[in-house]
């Protein structure tokens, strides 16, 4: 659990200084942080939705189908299982105990809770954690996740910062159930989790600019389709 205290403590601190600079700065400036915050957001969604088209995805033909069918199939999962709705409630118990006068407290929560645990750094990190000890890449998750709290905050105030509870939560969970998942890492499931990873990454970049309110956490079982679905490929084709 080392990896993930310290991604704790990181965005902890990054949380306080974005929001003590956030309130010094004129609404204008907080929005365009927000928008460019958007915009590299989309870029990085982009770069990892594009392990689709690069080994060991790309030898497969089946693999944009299984990426598709993994986003339509989890959205629907998470739309029966009402997971942002959730995440939504969570939030507002935490802004009505914590966040009294935060507008966008629960905005905060919920998107920076889905961007420091949607991506395979997150995984691996707390596999690698988990099964050795060895939290350095959770440690450098922790670095980003830390800027980019400081970033968030500055724009959407202290509900960034309860998004620890999702990070002990489920990067603590996987720690912790390590040894219970670590052989489902192949090469072609990491590049399937990053590649559907990458395309929620594309939906909170669109929500970040205002664009389009995509329920993203109602997505996230794609996280488990996507690499189930190509191992069986792997394993059938």
């Amino acid at each position: 659990m080392t990896g993930t205290l310290i991604n704790v403590a990181t965005v902890v601190v990054g949380t306080a200084l974005g929001t003590f600079l956030g309130d010094r700065l004129p609404a204008r400036i907080r929005e365009t942080v927000l928008h460019s915050l958007g915009l590299v957001t989309l870029v990085v969604g982009l770069g990892q939705a594009f392990e689709l088209f690069q080994r060991p995805l790309s030898t497969h033909r089946a693999s944009v189908v299984v990426i598709l069918g993994a986003i339509l199939l989890g959205g629907l999962i998470g739309e029966a299982l009402r997971i942002e709705a959730g995440l939504n409630r969570a939030g507002e118990a935490l802004k009505r105990r914590f966040g009294k006068g935060q507008a966008r407290f629960v905005e905060g929560f919920v998107v920076a809770s889905l961007v420091f645990c949607v991506g395979p750094l997150t995984v691996l990190g707390s596999v690698q954690d988990g099964l050795f000890g060895d939290f350095d890449l959770l440690a450098i998750k922790s670095l980003l996740d830390g800027f980019a709290a400081m970033a968030f905050a500055s724009a959407l105030g202290w509900g960034v910062g309860f998004s620890v509870v999702t990070i002990l939560v489920y990067q603590g969970g996987l720690t912790l159930g390590a040894a219970a998942v670590e052989s489902a890492f192949t090469p072609i499931t990491i590049a399937a989790l990053t590649a559907a990873g990458g395309i929620l990454i594309l939906g909170i970049g669109l929500r970040l600019l205002e664009l389009k309110e995509i329920r993203v956490a109602n997505l996230l079982p794609a996280l488990v389709l996507a690499p189930v679905g190509m191992s069986l490929v792997e394993r059938f084709a």
